[in-house]
């Protein structure tokens, strides 16, 4: 039931890109941005498609498995992009957002940790796959000590842990920077509070995802959740890429 509920799902959610796709190119052909978020959404939906099918028919290994999900953050990343540009044009506040001018540090070190973020997710998505969650018992501590033996399911906890609280401190310093610039919009600035906010919750998500490993009617819940978290806060992430490339000084 949960597998073909899923099946009816996607195929819905492919014709809905599909007819925002074709919205798109007949309304706004001549404005790249929408064209290329449009464009993104059903590329990558599509790719999901044929991945999941490839999951079904063939044997898959957790490193290619890990990448169905890494496909389906950029799908969705895709879509909330068209969303939000969809009702900055509806409310008229395009303009302003062209009229400012960011340091080119500024949209470096955001794209950095845009691309820095996926690797991180790819190692949750890897875990996930081999099954390895449960490499570290306790919070924030691995198996109660401060470095574990670093091999196997601990390991690669252990990696994934260090590697969530680096994104943490980056996003930190990116939304104190995008907050503290004078020619930065309030927009912009909304989206990086947004955006350190969620990255906070997620660190607490994982945390609730460790404490509920033993309860499995909880616990997929809380991985859900801590799902559903990191997806919003890529896409937020790519918004804040985008903005600071555009505004970029020249």
């Amino acid at each position: 039931m949960l597998e073909y509920s899923h099946r009816v799902v996607s195929a819905i959610v492919g014709f809905l890109v599909l007819a925002v796709f074709i919205i798109t190119l007949t309304k706004h052909r001549r404005e790249g941005e929408p064209v290329f978020y449009a464009s993104s959404a059903l590329f990558f939906t599509i790719l999901q498609a044929l991945l999941g099918a490839a999951a079904v028919k063939w044997p898959q290994s957790p490193p290619v498995m890990a990448l169905h999900f890494g496909f389906s953050l950029l799908a969705f990343a895709s879509t909330m992009l068209l969303v939000i540009w969809a009702y900055r044009m509806k409310r008229g506040s395009a303009v302003a957002y062209h009229r400012a001018e960011l340091p080119r540090s500024l949209y470096k070190l955001t794209w950095a940790i845009f691309g820095y973020i996926y690797i991180v997710v790819y190692i949750g998505a890897y875990i996930r796959h081999t099954k390895s969650a449960g490499g570290c018992s306790g919070w924030p501590l691995c198996n109660g000590e401060l470095i574990p033996e670093m091999s196997g399911a601990a390991g690669l906890v252990f990696v994934h842990r260090v590697a969530a609280l680096i994104i943490f401190l980056l996003i930190a310093v990116l939304a104190y920077r995008i907050y503290r610039e004078p020619a930065a919009h309030a927009g912009l600035k909304r989206t990086a509070a947004w955006t350190f906010g969620l990255v906070l919750t997620q660190v607490l998500s994982g945390a609730l995802v460790t404490a509920t490993l033993g309860y499995d009617q909880v616990y997929i819940f809380t991985s859900l959740l801590h799902n559903v978290i990191i997806s919003i806060l890529f896409a937020l992430l790519a918004e804040l890429a985008i903005r600071t490339w555009k505004l970029r000084r020249r």
